[in-house]
């Protein structure tokens, strides 16, 4: 099974990636909180390329979102699917140091795991 990360930068890429949320999300069935809304078994075959099932079983994206603008994160977390994201997982403006390893670290599980 190979399980992908999702990597999102700037506004534009934070746009599209969102979008791509949306879509992924409508075709799985799950809802803007994360929570599995669909009619069929078939919606939640590999479902675990792209999320992660928490313990409260609510699947959440696999994806880091970077930008430099904090602007662009809030225009998605306020957004229709801003409660399906990690809040941990935005990364934006001066970002402190020990955030780094988390965008490194998605980029090697990415190039290392998924192949």
């Amino acid at each position: 099974m190979r399980e992908i990360v999702h990597i999102q930068a700037g506004q534009c890429g934070n746009q599209i990636g969102t979008k791509f949320w949306e879509v992924i999300s409508d075709e799985h069935g799950i809802d803007p909180t994360g929570g599995y809304a669909g009619d069929s078994a078939l919606q939640l075959e590999r479902i675990n390329v792209y999320y992660n099932e928490s313990s409260s079983q609510k699947y959440v994206p696999r994806a880091v979102l970077v930008d430099l603008e904090p602007g662009t994160m809030d225009s998605v977390r306020s957004g229709p699917f801003g409660q399906l994201f990690r809040p941990d997982n935005f990364i934006f403006g001066n970002c402190s140091l020990s955030q780094i390893p988390l965008l490194v670290g998605a980029i090697v599980l990415y190039k290392f795991h998924g192949h």
